[in-house]
């Protein structure tokens, strides 16, 4: 707990936003010394300037069974808080419907504002567009959020810890992934690299694990017929006092995040609870995204260096072939 805490308090004061490539470089120099420390072999992979991704990549990726990912660059900030509810989809959707819906209200008035008093009505649809485009522009590339400990920081710190917690071994690789936020690039130019272990490995992502008690183990379509997988999961999230672990292997669920790029995955995130409405994450992408429980990620850490030599052993059907 107190080196988890040393790292955490680290990455919140040196390192508490990367989006430029400055700040994603320096990040990247201080992983790969951590995860040097920890036993673990690490290098950069780049993709070219069309992606613009550099992942960082600890183990070896062609002979890995078991990928352990998380993305380590932050988002601008965002006009309205980003909120995700994977277990309610109907709400998620409702509200991203919604929030477009005022931003291009915002963007007619604005317009409208401008236009009405020069009697210019054949400007009002041109400037309408610029406005909305700009809208959308900023809330991929505009100012960078300042706050997010639990976007992604605590993804990154969970994979730092779960290095340390499981030892190097080379049937597991760690990556930690850029450009989530740009439509996941560096997701999607790492499964290009990398076909035949993005076709038959299994890929756990954490992404926003330290703002909850409700830790969320959402398998995919294709890892839920995986009966070795689901049991080695149960067995290995028990649940504490500090955490109760969900596997949703049942049911409709959504996460917008790294995982969906890979056919066998299990994504990974904390929720927090509220009768009516279900598991939701909340603050994200906004300044009072400041909550990183060192708790949550001392707890994914040790039931990952728990579940990984069991799954591994067991051979489940998704190490089948590979």
């Amino acid at each position: 707990m107190e080196n988890i805490q040393r790292l955490k308090t680290y990455l919140l004061t040196v390192h508490p936003v990367r989006k430029s490539p400055a700040q994603k470089r320096e990040l990247r120099a201080w992983l790969m010394g951590e995860l040097r420390r920890s036993g673990w072999r690490a290098q950069e992979e780049t993709y070219g300037k069309f992606n613009g991704s550099v992942n960082v990549v600890a183990g070896d990726p062609d002979r890995a069974r078991v990928f352990l990912c998380a993305h380590y660059d932050t988002a601008a900030r965002s006009p309205v808080p980003n909120f995700v509810s994977p277990t309610n989809i109907l709400a998620h959707a409702l509200y991203h419907i919604t929030a477009a819906a005022a931003l291009a209200a915002a963007a007619f008035l604005l317009a409208l504002a401008v236009c009405f008093p020069l009697n210019l009505p054949e400007l009002m649809l041109p400037l309408f567009l610029v406005l909305a485009l700009a809208a959308l522009w900023a809330a991929a590339f505009g100012p960078a959020n300042r706050s997010n400990a639990n976007s992604n920081t605590s993804g990154v710190l969970a994979l730092l810890a779960a290095a340390k917690a499981a030892s190097y071994d080379k049937r597991v690789c760690l990556v930690f992934l850029d450009n989530n936020a740009r439509g996941l690039l560096g997701a999607a130019a790492f499964r290009k690299k990398h076909p035949d272990r993005a076709e038959k490995a299994l890929f756990i992502n954490l992404d926003c694990v330290g703002d909850g008690q409700h830790l969320l183990l959402m398998p995919s379509k294709l890892s839920r017929w995986d009966g070795a997988l689901l049991e080695d999961l149960e067995q290995s999230f028990p649940d504490t006092e500090q955490v109760h672990p969900h596997l949703l292997a049942k049911g409709l669920h959504y996460y917008p995040s790294d995982h969906r790029r890979f056919k066998r995955n299990v994504a990974v995130c904390a929720c927090r609870r509220l009768e009516g409405l279900g598991y939701y994450i909340p603050r994200l992408g906004t300044r009072r995204d400041t909550v990183l429980e060192v708790s949550n990620v001392s707890y994914i850490a040790q039931c990952l260096a728990g579940f990984l030599p069991r799954y591994l052993e067991d051979g489940g059907e998704t190490n089948k072939g590979s």
